[in-house]
């Protein structure tokens, strides 16, 4: 009975000191400053890229706006700061920034290698590869002794390996710091082939002079699912910003965007009041007002909105929604109620 009660006794103590850890109040913090810092990609077309004039535009740079509406109420109070790969986690864990929203695959290693946890899945992706259409290449089969540009020590790097492997085919990875470089290393024909996520591959294919002479391959290698991470230390946090992400997927479902919000308002349907904080009083359980809801979707948009503004059809990827539809249109993307 004696160890049993000194074991409670040290697990109790184990959470207390996690929960009172120098970074475990993000929320306290980012009211305080009056600005969330959003760990984003150096410059990825559809995801967090940034104009001449410094305006950063993306898929993953709105997401941070959405957590900044609904924590500040004003969805410009984001500080971007702009991450490769090799530093994004360090950055997230060392307290540089609250919130990383950088194309990150969910891993189980990368949860328990860097004391992070991932918030939610906002895009459903797989890795690719991309190839000249003068390789006459069709299948990601018929790939065996290529040279693959691909970025080091990623999960991209071990799915390339992996996949080789289990089809018997050889290869020569051309091992790359940065997209930047992966690309240039392509353009310059030192691979014939280069691997990354498919949204990425459509992003890099736009930088190519003769972008219509290279081909995306429809094999898909790997599930990549790619989301916001934050630190394990403050699952509070954590709280707040997957209802963030499922609160913009449920406004899409119950059809309020940004040019219905003010008639949504007015809803007599329970689950739009609950939503908008018409009705009951949720927002105080996640520390923020009652109309947080309505903050992200009048200031940044509902999911479909995201998705079709930065990466959709209209846009120069022209990337299909696919798996990322709501699951009532066949795709994958749900979200348990607001209630």
């Amino acid at each position: 009975m004696h160890r049993i009660i000194v074991g409670i006794v040290a697990v109790l103590a184990l959470q207390l000191g996690l929960a009172g850890g120098p970074q475990a109040q993000t929320l306290e913090a980012v009211k305080a400053r009056g600005q969330l810092l959003c760990g984003v990609n150096e410059g990825l077309v559809g995801f967090a890229s940034r104009s001449a004039s410094g305006e950063w535009s993306g898929f993953d740079v709105d997401f941070c706006r959405a957590v900044s509406a609904a924590v500040l109420g004003d969805a410009a109070k984001v500080a971007f700061v702009p991450l490769s790969a090799s530093d994004r986690f360090e950055a997230l864990r060392s307290g540089k920034i609250d919130i990383l929203s950088r194309n990150s695959t969910w891993t189980l290693s990368r949860e328990l290698d860097y004391g992070l946890s991932f918030a939610a899945i906002t895009y459903f992706d797989g890795q690719g590869f991309m190839v000249p259409r003068s390789a006459k290449v069709n299948s990601a089969l018929e790939l065996g002794g290529s040279k693959v540009c691909v970025l080091k020590d990623t999960t991209t790097q071990h799915n390339l390996a992996d996949y080789f492997e289990a089809n018997s085919m050889k290869f020569e990875a051309v091992l790359v710091g940065s997209a930047a470089e992966a690309l240039e290393r392509y353009k310059k024909k030192d691979c014939l082939v280069l691997t990354s996520d498919v949204s990425q591959l459509y992003a890099q294919r736009l930088d190519l002079a003769d972008a219509g002479e290279h081909l995306i391959l429809p094999d898909v290698i790997s599930k990549e699912p790619l989301g916001p991470a934050v630190r394990l230390d403050d699952p509070k946090w954590r709280n707040l910003v997957q209802w963030v992400h499922f609160a913009m997927v449920d406004a899409e479902e119950l059809g309020v965007s940004k040019a219905t919000l003010d008639q949504a308002k007015d809803s007599t349907r329970p689950a739009i009041r609950r939503l908008l904080g018409t009705e009951g009083k949720l927002g105080s359980g996640l520390g923020l007002a009652n109309d947080w809801a309505a903050n992200v979707v009048g200031q940044v948009g509902n999911y479909g909105e995201v998705f079709e503004r930065n990466l959709g059809d209209a846009t120069k990827l022209g990337i299909p929604r696919g798996l990322n539809q709501l699951w009532s249109l066949g795709g994958v993307q749900y979200a348990p109620p607001v209630e």
